[in-house]
């Protein structure tokens, strides 16, 4: 025990000698968990909150009833299913506004709430006289009470609403008020509504069945019905997976260059210790123990900092979610252990992965052999040829996947394969690069850069793969968001063609609007956007009904047609179907679809695809007629206008003015494409953050190699200073080498980016999402990455270029006494 403490004390005391060293190792360590353990604190917060959702929202074996129709429905069919025998609870919920924060409110009646429902045990039927009497309550999370204030304070909703004293209740969702149901048809502006009612199994079999209650009115919900954030937010999370796993492999690398600068300058004092009896087993047990401590101390930092970055990127995530998914997700980390000790696990496992070569070339070199610096670097033709062995197994792995994957892992299978196959062929084709190189030069001094060049790449080539990692996936993801960027400037251009869009609180009220619009001269087309969900393949579908008018022959985006396929739309018996709908259903152009209605199912042919980017539901678009048609009770709320440009603003203001609160919601044109074009910035902020990220651990990782390279490298540099290469010269020899690489690996990074973005466009954003979008190459922004890629590679080798330039001559002149 004594033996092996001491020869622990002698293998730390190298990190006491060489701070740098252990700065780089720890830095490196520190770098990679943070990200990862960032972004799977990101990930795991988001589903907490799903968790909390489905909590609120589940009832166990107990089901819902809604309406048939979609929206709201009449109090009086609750207070029927009531006195038949029914045991309903009543639910209303819509979103309000309060300040910046958009928020979800829900009203409940808590005495009728089944006792096993999350809800009611939130609330606890022993505590609720504050929630039933005046001035009631506002239940809300601990987060949001902190972006509304104080427990007790009466928030105001920007329709100048006083919501009722804040309460703050564990296990309350984000971004969610629960009020008394009476309350929430007031604030909500739907007397008498009612969005769905729970019910309560133990209500035994005396009531009668639903249809001689209610009609038509209502369908029963069963649990498996209700959408699933956590599965419909997967890829989600699987993409800000993939980007944290990529960084975290690139941190290593640095973690790598740095361990392996340790071992190469421990080997005298290895084969000391070899040589007076310390076994390889009790040498190996040492240094684990010694990687181990340093893992967990770094990991530590690391996931301080992961810590940070999360909260820094939390806002944006929140945001992304909220506006692709309507997930709430709530804007403070909660972590606990369960965070941090996978976290810690995985800095551990990725030091001993980046330290396994050097551990094992400890274990079973010879004991002279040890000694002699870079012993293992004889076989550096043996390892090319293993690599290229294993670079062609990544590209078929990657060939496999394209070819027979048909799910959103598959491609990123396909991606990995593809990246790891050009990872590993990199330093054989800058190996082969430089060979040339050496065959074409002319003179002593440039064939010995050519070979000495080749002699460092063994040094330098994990570095490499990580800048080309890292580059490769700016170019590629870069390329990708920039496409959708076009593609969804454009496609909101065609689509949000109508001047105002507004929705009315009921159809009464919307049927007073149309008819008051119809007298307005500057009001040119009265647009509906009706709409009645159905179910196709299991899959939640919006059945949409237009009203035949020009706006949508010109304007409304189409991926393919018929040529008649407005007029047959407008005959009825035919269907345009969204992109999404039509890969998951395998339906072309001619194909007939069976359409669930609130009658029998309706057959339709499809005589159109048009793009639906951002909709997690399937689409259909209809007739009016053909929807009224199949669905008689749509709920008839919502509309569009093309309005006189220069009359928006004033026709908005006289809605306002002469309905007031029968008018739940009106936009302009300009407001929903600010707000769309907003969300569509704080979805990829997030991928631009952790892809600069990625890109400034591949320059320290560069950065790290060439610090361990500077300290080896004197013994081959002496020589040549000797026989009268300056130190500047030889200083602007290693600059234009370093240039050189990076010139070479950017080379390689872009075509290999152009080819991952085709891969996220074509493959996974079809699997993940189930549009896909158009390829577009960006010449400005691959000049722009070849320059960062040069910049990168010259502040990485600023620190080393100028310590050789200072080395003294005295440095130069040792390694000729030294044992070599």
């Amino acid at each position: 025990m004594r033996q092996t403490l001491w020869i622990f004390v002698t293998l730390m005391s190298h990190w006491r000698r060489h701070p740098a060293n252990l700065a780089t190792l720890f830095i490196g360590l520190a770098i990679a968990t943070a990200l990862w353990s960032g972004v799977q604190a990101l990930n795991e917060q988001a589903r907490r909150s799903y968790d909390r959702a489905a909590a609120v929202f589940e009832t166990g074996s107990t089901r819902s009833l809604v309406s048939t129709r979609g929206g709201l429905f009449s109090q009086d069919l609750y207070v029927k299913l009531r006195l038949a025998g029914w045991k309903v609870s009543p639910m209303l919920e819509g979103t309000v506004r309060i300040g910046d924060n958009s928020l979800r409110l829900i009203g409940l009646e808590p005495l009728t709430l089944p006792h096993e429902t999350q809800l009611a045990r939130i609330l606890d039927i022993r505590g609720i006289d504050s929630f039933l009497k005046s001035p009631w309550q506002t239940i809300v999370s601990p987060e949001t009470l902190l972006d509304l204030g104080a427990e007790g304070v009466t928030p105001v909703t920007d329709r100048g609403q006083t919501l009722p004293p804040i309460k703050a209740l564990a296990d309350v969702p984000a971004g969610l008020l629960i009020v008394d149901i009476g309350l929430a048809q007031v604030l909500l502006g739907r007397p008498e509504r009612l969005s769905r009612l729970i019910m309560n199994e133990r209500m035994g079999t005396a009531a009668p069945p639903l249809v001689m209650v209610t009609g038509d009115e209502l369908r029963l919900v069963e649990p498996e019905e209700e959408p699933d954030l956590a599965r419909l937010t997967d890829s989600f999370h699987l993409n800000l997976t993939a980007f944290g796993l990529l960084a975290f492999l690139v941190g290593l690398f640095i973690v790598h260059a740095s361990f392996g600068l340790a071992f190469e300058q421990r080997l005298p004092m290895i084969r000391t210790m070899r040589a007076v009896g310390v076994s390889a087993r009790t040498l190996i047990g040492a240094m684990l123990c010694e990687l181990l401590m340093l893992a967990l101390i770094a990991g530590g930092a690391g996931m301080i900092c992961g810590y940070l970055i999360a909260t820094a990127l939390l806002p944006d995530v929140a945001a992304s979610l909220e506006g692709l998914y309507g997930a709430q997700v709530a804007g403070r980390l909660a972590l606990d252990a369960k965070w941090w000790i996978p976290g810690l696990g995985m800095a551990a496992l990725g030091a001993l992965a980046a330290a396994s070569d050097g551990l094992f070339k400890t274990f079973h070199l010879p004991v002279l052999s040890v000694a002699q610096p870079f012993a293992g670097r004889q076989a550096q033709q043996r390892y090319m040829r293993r690599q290229a062995v294993f670079a062609g197994s990544g590209f078929a792995v990657a060939l496999a996947a394209l070819l027979y994957g048909k799910s959103l892992y598959a491609g990123f299978i396909l991606i990995a394969g593809v990246l790891l196959g050009a990872a590993l062929l990199l330093p054989l084709v800058l190996a082969g690069a430089l060979w040339l190189g050496e065959k074409s030069a002319v003179g002593m001094v440039t064939q010995w850069f050519w070979a000495d060049s080749r002699q460092q790449l063994s040094g330098l080539s994990l570095a490499l793969m990580a800048l080309l990692l890292a580059l490769s996936t700016n170019v590629g993801v870069g390329t990708m968001v920039e496409g959708f960027r076009k593609t969804f400037t454009a496609w909101l251009d065609q689509r949000l063609v109508a001047e105002v869009y507004f929705e009315a609180v009921s159809n009464p009220a919307a049927r007073r609007i149309e008819a008051w619009l119809e007298k307005r001269p500057e009001v040119t087309a009265i647009l509906p956007v009706w709409k009645a969900p159905t179910r196709l393949a299991s899959w939640p579908v919006d059945v949409v009904g237009l009203r035949p008018d020009e706006t949508y022959r010109v304007h409304f985006p189409m991926l393919s047609a018929t040529e008649e396929a407005w007029d047959s739309v407008r005959r009825g018996g035919a269907v345009l179907i969204s992109e999404q709908l039509t890969r998951r259903l395998n339906l072309g152009l001619g194909a007939t679809v069976d359409i669930p209605t609130s009658g029998d199912n309706w057959r339709a042919e499809v005589v159109g695809i048009y793009p639906d980017y951002g909709n997690p539901k399937g689409q259909l678009r209809v007739d009016l007629d053909s929807l009224v048609q199949h669905w008689p009770d749509v709920q008839r709320t919502s509309y569009s206008l093309r309005v006189t440009p220069n009359a928006v603003s004033g026709l908005i203001r006289a809605l306002q003015a002469e309905f007031g609160p029968e008018i739940t919601r009106i936009v302009d044109q300009a407001s929903l494409k600010e707000l769309s074009t907003s969300i569509f910035d704080r979805t990829f902020a997030v991928t631009a953050a952790l892809n600069t990220l990625t890109l400034l651990v591949s320059a320290i990782a560069l950065l790290a190699s060439l610090l361990t390279l500077s300290n080896l490298r004197l013994a081959q540099l002496a020589p040549v200073w000797a026989v009268g290469i300056t130190r500047r010269r030889l200083s602007e020899l290693e600059l234009v080498r370093i240039l050189f690489f990076a010139t070479a690996t950017t080379a390689v990074a872009l075509p290999l980016g152009l080819v991952l973005a085709w891969c996220l466009v074509a493959v996974v954003n079809v699997q993940a999402f189930g549009w896909r979008l158009p390829f577009y190459v960006s010449p400005g922004q691959l000049m722009q990455v070849f320059a960062l890629a040069l910049l990168t590679a010259f502040v990485a080798s600023i620190v080393p270029i100028i310590r050789l330039a200072r080395t003294a001559p005295a440095e130069l002149l040792k390694v000729f006494a030294n044992e070599r």
